[in-house]
């Protein structure tokens, strides 16, 4: 909780790329993943840096930075890679309340905050396979930081074992949590489903049917850039809300609840995930 309010911020004014808002979350970010145990750098001083051109404004964006902590696994030279988004769109349009800060305290400080707080859990109990924590930037422009990352991958990606992306995960009037990608993956959907049995909030596999326009999350946040390179993911997130992508999405307007339950149910999942496919790939 304290990581979502300090991220989501007015101080950090929609943590726009490159913007100081920003830059204040990459540092609060990268002091407390470089502060577990047992994490290392992949990238120097745990920074994986890139630059692009924006499509909107045709501004050259140089040093945007992914921040990538490291916990090897006990047995397996696999992957699993989990991500989340720090970026926001910054200030815009007010909102009649006069409101032009677009905190994204949904999107995506608390997924954000989830990440933080799942590698610290893992900092202290070491997963079977080896994690990836990366913070990415600039996913509202694109995902230019995922896209990034698996251009510029420390390893071969056919050693990613999987991708698990976390996009709005602290609301949902259903109280419902959605995992999406199975239909691409099948081999994890039975794990989800027993991990889940019983489970506040629901979990609900979907939203990645082919053909179904914008009701496919398949390639709309950063698990697409993993897609498009045939790596499977699974994406966890909440159907859209009043509050999406308005000034409105503020800390105030989520519900505490759901989100802590909610981040726990995605750690039961990837400790699912990681002990069912264990033995997958190669073994020291």
């Amino acid at each position: 909780m304290k990581h979502i309010e300090f991220l989501s911020s007015d101080e950090l004014a929609g943590r726009k790329p490159l913007s100081s808002g920003s830059l204040e979350a990459r540092k609060y970010i990268l002091n407390e993943l470089t502060g577990y145990e047992n994490v290392q750098a992949l990238y120097p001083d745990f920074i994986q840096r890139f630059s692009f051109v924006s499509g909107r404004d045709l501004k050259n964006y140089e040093d945007a930075a992914n921040l990538v902590a490291f916990i090897p696994g006990s047995s397996s030279r696999k992957v699993i890679v989990v991500t989340a988004h720090y970026d926001h769109v910054g200030i815009g349009r007010p909102d009649a309340a006069g409101d032009s800060i677009y905190n994204g305290a949904d999107d995506n400080a608390s997924g954000t905050a989830a990440l933080m707080a799942i590698s610290e859990y893992f900092s202290k109990n070491r997963p079977y396979h080896s994690m990836m924590f990366v913070a990415l930037d600039a996913e509202e422009m694109g995902l230019r930081g995922a896209k990034a990352l698996v251009e510029d991958f420390p390893y071969p990606l056919d050693q990613i074992l999987l991708n698990v992306n976390m996009d709005m995960l602290s609301r949902s009037d259903k109280n419902e949590l959605y995992a999406s990608g199975t239909s691409h993956n099948p081999q994890f959907k039975s794990i989800l489903e027993k991990a889940s049995v019983g489970s506040n909030p629901t979990l609900r596999l979907g939203h990645d049917t082919p053909g179904t326009g914008r009701d496919d999350w398949t390639k709309s946040s950063d698990h697409g850039a993993f897609f498009e390179k045939k790596v499977p993911h699974i994406y966890f997130g909440v159907e859209d809300h009043e509050d999406y992508h308005k000034p409105s999405d503020e800390f105030e307007n989520i519900q505490p609840e759901f989100y802590i339950n909610a981040v726990n149910l995605v750690l039961k999942c990837i400790l699912a995930l990681d002990s069912e496919m264990a033995g997958q790939g190669n073994v020291e």
